[in-house]
């Protein structure tokens, strides 16, 4: 399986981190391997080798068929699944990274960096392209955002995703994340929810 992963996906968020560079034309696509990914509610440790790790709170959906150049108006029949995950991202590795040029994987796709939580049907939802989520930390609301203010929506990104990489049963796309990312620190509790239904609960080690 897969993590693809999509970066700038929603206006206030490229604004907050990345002020000065104009909106993406284009989706931006990043992979993780696929042990980044942390289910089943076990702890996050947060790496030596950073000193800032950020959550990303993201809609995060499951493939369930195989496709390859899919247009846009069959990409619904491609998922069958959402959840909420997090997008962890040692923010001050891919800071420098970036400053130097160089490719920035390593700060997002590094081990159990990639927490899902449990999945949902999406035939239990009148509209994936207007669903609330949020995370909470420590019982505090900290981030929160809505699937209908993506900029790329969830079957225009598997499209266009499908034109490079063949999507297979189990790939996981994470869609981007909203405004209010942040830094996690050792003892921290977060709890993520989707439509009000808690489907993500884990503790920072």
């Amino acid at each position: 399986m897969k993590i693809i992963a999509i970066g700038m996906n929603y206006v206030a968020h490229c604004h907050e981190l990345h002020a000065n560079e104009n909106l993406p034309k284009e989706p931006v696509i990043f992979m993780k391997p696929d042990s980044a990914l942390l289910k089943d509610s076990k702890p996050f440790f947060i790496p030596d080798f950073s000193k800032r790790v950020d959550y990303e709170t993201e809609l995060v959906v499951r493939i369930c068929r195989l496709g390859k150049n899919i247009a846009p108006r069959f990409a619904h029949r491609y998922y069958d699944a959402v959840t909420v995950g997090i997008d962890f991202t040692a923010r001050d590795l891919q800071q420098k990274l970036r400053s130097e040029g160089k490719p920035w994987e390593i700060s997002k796709g590094f081990d159990n960096s990639a927490v899902i939580g449990d999945f949902v049907p999406v035939n239990r939802f009148k509209d994936v392209q207007n669903l609330n989520f949020h995370l909470t930390i420590d019982g505090n609301k900290v981030q929160e955002g809505n699937t209908r203010d993506m900029i790329f929506k969830i079957d225009e990104l598997i499209a266009y995703i499908s034109q490079f990489y063949t999507l297979k049963i189990g790939d996981l796309l994470y869609t981007g994340t909203p405004v209010g990312v942040g830094p996690v620190s050792i003892g921290q509790h977060l709890e993520g929810y989707l439509e009000g239904e808690k489907l993500l609960d884990f503790y920072v080690r």
